[in-house]
């Protein structure tokens, strides 16, 4: 690698206690010891209005859409901690995907976020892992074109699962996130 990825991060939540927003800045910390040049973001700094193509037609794109349109089209790779929301994706993440993916605005009117791989992950109190959040993401990171990863990381029981100082209290688990967070950079690596 010539010149290090450049990876886009960020939580579905924009929740003060998310840990989901805990995870992902994990999951950027272990993107930069991999070698990625990293940008961590909140989805809460961009606030946007419920994707509406009235609201679209009369007013064109709010202004925080050209913002993360540029950071997705600046970035080689994403990394998303994506909670689980009624077996979903959160409205906070599908919303400002689906205006991301609007035509107008933004650099070279970017639709689609074809060449960008993505790496997905979920962290949640129940036992089961939120996996059925991370199928719902995925079949929408692959309409938009994004290569995702096969590989996800679930933290289920993500409650007990963090030490005071935030990191992960199992050696193992945090073995299989930085092996996930590993390929997202080789891959976007290798794409870039």
């Amino acid at each position: 690698m010539s010149t290090p990825p450049r990876i886009l991060a960020f939580a579905g939540s924009s929740r003060e206690s998310s840990l989901n927003r805990r995870l992902v800045r994990l999951g950027a910390q272990a993107a930069r010891t991999a070698g990625a040049e990293v940008t961590l973001i909140d989805l809460g700094d961009y606030p946007l209005p419920i994707y509406d193509g009235d609201i679209e037609g009369r007013d064109g794109l709010p202004e925080n859409v050209g913002k993360l349109k540029a950071l997705f089209h600046a970035h080689d790779g994403l990394l998303i901690a994506s909670p689980e929301n009624n077996a979903s994706v959160s409205a906070l993440l599908k919303n400002a995907l689906d205006w991301v993916s609007r035509p107008a605005g933004g650099p070279a009117g970017m639709v689609k976020l074809n060449g960008k791989v993505a790496a997905m992950m979920v962290a949640t109190p129940g036992a089961l892992g939120g996996l059925r959040g991370l199928v719902a993401l995925r079949a929408i990171l692959q309409t938009l074109g994004a290569l995702t990863l096969a590989e996800q990381f679930s933290l289920p029981r993500a409650d007990q699962a963090f030490a005071e100082d935030g990191s992960l209290k199992d050696p193992t688990i945090r073995t299989a996130l930085d092996q996930l967070v590993g390929k997202l950079v080789h891959v976007a690596g290798r794409l870039a």
